[in-house]
């Protein structure tokens, strides 16, 4: 399907809903029916024909640096020539790969692993690193501190107002004062809710203490505790033209280290920014964007990136196709 022919499966009304999922994930179908002008009945059939034609998904997400899940490494990779694709879908069945997309640029791809620690992480690289065949060369960049992530962006379709109504009081990576705690190790049963949610982020909490076998009380108090402690968030997975960005692009970029979190916090308040991390390497500010058009990225560059503190060097990888999304794989343009 192609992207144009995405775009045509949905209206402006399929679109204010995805806006306020991608706001509040288990937003009320109340709450999101005030903001998208409709009745509950009617949002509710929206997003249910979405997801059954795989065009969106609610999914409840990890954030590694707050846990003791494992850690990211972003991985820029060279394939051999027409063989990006193949090597694509062999990282994409991978269970230790979280995202994947097929890129232009310096990379052909960029994969994120996730490992429990550096064993896990050189099994991963070197001993069992799927499409080894395929590639001619690799570059790993280590994350290490968010500034923003994907589940606290807003699409901007919706008013300021639906913002503060439906969006939970985020913790921000940047201003939360225990970020820098030790991780935190997850119960049997925080495990069992964040697995269940990956799956269904809005799946009902008396249907996962039945599936779970768990007081509904035990369930519901575990998952709050989950979301208070910034640990637990909820993200919408959609692909960016139906929302009508039709540039998606990652920023790699070298920053005087004194300026480092000047910069990040500078980059994250951009409204296209959807994740942006410290890293270590070549690169030590990653940041992974959306914008209206592809001519976007021209004054971009001047204008955003240009304008960061301490900047020494930049590389744009832009989007050609994302196979895996948040560990889940997405609906394929062809």
């Amino acid at each position: 399907m192609t992207q144009e022919a995405l775009s045509d499966t949905v209206d402006e009304l399929d679109r204010r809903v995805i806006a306020a999922l991608q706001l509040n994930g288990r937003a009320p179908w109340s709450a999101v029916a005030r903001w998208v002008g409709a009745s509950e009945t009617t949002a509710q059939r929206r997003y249910t024909a979405m997801r059954e034609r795989g065009l969106l998904r609610v999914t409840g997400t990890l954030e590694l640096d707050r846990t003791r899940e494992g850690s990211s490494m972003l991985v820029r990779v060279q394939a051999r020539p027409g063989r990006g694709l193949e090597a694509a879908a062999r990282f994409a069945e991978s269970s230790d790969v979280r995202f994947v997309a097929v890129v232009t640029g310096a990379a052909d791809l960029i994969v994120d692993f996730v490992a429990r620690d550096n064993e896990e992480m050189m099994r991963m690289l070197f001993t069992d690193l799927p499409a080894a065949d395929l590639i001619t060369s690799t570059e790993a960049v280590p994350v290490i501190r968010a500034f923003t992530t994907a589940g606290m962006w807003d699409t901007g379709l919706l008013p300021p107002a639906a913002v503060a109504d439906l969006r939970p009081d985020p913790v921000s990576p940047f201003c939360d004062p225990g970020r820098d705690r030790a991780p935190q190790a997850l119960t049997l049963l925080e495990h069992e809710i964040a697995a269940a949610l990956r799956e269904d982020g809005r799946i009902q909490v008396s249907a996962m203490a039945r599936r779970l076998k768990h007081a509904q009380s035990s369930v519901a108090r575990a998952m709050d505790r989950l979301i208070s402690r910034g640990i637990l968030q909820f993200r919408t997975l959609v692909e960016p033209s139906l929302l009508g960005f039709d540039a998606e692009f990652m920023v790699w970029l070298s920053i005087e280290p004194d300026r480092l979190d000047a910069a990040g916090r500078q980059f994250a308040k951009h409204p296209g920014t959807k994740f942006v991390s410290a890293s270590t390497g070549r690169f030590n500010l990653v940041g992974h964007v959306v914008l209206p058009r592809r001519a976007d990225l021209f004054p971009y560059t001047r204008e955003v990136i240009g304008a960061l503190p301490g900047l020494l060097a930049s590389d744009v990888t832009l989007h050609l196709v994302t196979m895996k999304y948040s560990w889940h794989r997405m609906v394929r343009p062809t």
